[in-house]
């Protein structure tokens, strides 16, 4: 029962001290993708931690949960992990909380999926009323371009098994040539690293957890870091300096220049300050160091979970 508790505390300390630690380093806007990853591995051993102390609980309030946990272990290693040391209440309350958790995260992404869909569903229809089909043409498989009639300079993506790109026609009058170029490999970029599932997932485990720091912060930096990503796709294959100028000319007359106004977009000015900046990337060294190190994060719950049952055996 002391792995379950040390697992719990070892979640409590990652899921306090990992956006604060995050947070320090400038790091992360130079690689969007490599903080995606750390962000993503940071998380998954904070789930981890739960799920393996739920197990070891459950194991030691109960013979049948027991059993299934340690089938194929001989004695010794059963022995090693002390479940019998605190009774059969505490261990029994522990995984009925964590059990509840883990219910209650699958609940809260169970809803975000169906949100999303029924969100995706009511798009598509109006998308269609304002962009139908012509007589005789068919909906294509796979990625498909639509030009929607409008007087707002707009483009987005709209993710599914059929994803589509649209582009306001105010767009393409404003946007000319690479600039147009740069929106498109920006919506491109989304579509193709998925970063809807992402959003999914930080999304669920904030609204179902919103007092836990680690689940609000990765909530937050995966909205911000997607975009970045997505910038840097379209710089590689426009230049930065065509997807700043993109940026100021879809939203400069959406009020988000405005240091004194609030507005969801009030990430872009800081987006088209780091396109012009255009920062130097980590080297290649310091990219495989911290991708190495964000690896070994899950693995730190998976050791505390089985070094008592390999110190038995060895």
């Amino acid at each position: 029962m002391m792995v379950a508790l040390t697992l719990i505390v070892l979640g409590a300390l990652i899921a306090a001290t990992a956006p604060r630690v995050l947070a320090r380093g400038s790091w992360p806007d130079r690689e969007p993708v490599l903080a995606l990853l750390v962000w993503q591995c940071v998380v998954v051993a904070v789930l981890l931690c739960c799920v393996l102390a739920m197990a070891l609980s459950g194991a030691a309030a109960w013979q049948a949960v027991r059993g299934h946990v340690f089938a194929p272990a001989p004695s010794r290693v059963v022995e090693a992990y002390g479940l019998s040391a605190f009774g059969e209440s505490w261990p029994a309350v522990v995984a009925v909380v964590l059990a509840c958790g883990g219910v209650w995260t699958a609940a809260m992404l169970t809803r975000e999926i169906r949100h999303a869909r029924a969100r995706r569903r009511a798009r598509r229809t109006e998308l269609l009323t304002r962009a139908p089909l012509l007589p005789g043409e068919e909906a294509a498989p796979g990625e498909r371009l639509v030009v929607l009639e409008s007087e707002r300079p707009d483009a987005w993506w709209l993710p599914g098994s059929t994803p589509r790109l649209v582009v306001t026609t105010a767009a393409l009058r404003r946007l000319r040539g690479r600039r147009l170029d740069a929106v498109l490999a920006h919506e491109r970029g989304h579509l193709r690293a998925r970063h809807d599932w992402l959003l999914h997932c930080s999304s669920a485990l904030a609204a179902g957890f919103p007092r836990v720091p680690v689940f609000r912060a990765f909530r937050d930096q995966v909205h911000r870091l997607v975009e970045l990503a997505a910038d840097d796709v379209a710089s590689r294959h426009c230049g930065r300096l065509e997807v700043a100028l993109a940026l100021v000319e879809l939203n400069e007359e959406r009020g988000v220049f405005d240091p004194y106004a609030s507005h969801p977009g009030a990430q872009v000015p800081q987006r088209v300050d780091r396109l012009l900046r255009a920062a130097p990337r980590l080297t290649v060294v310091r990219r495989l160091r911290t991708t190495a190190l964000a690896a070994l994060v899950p693995l730190v719950p998976l050791l505390v979970a089985f070094a008592p049952g390999l110190r038995a055996l060895g």
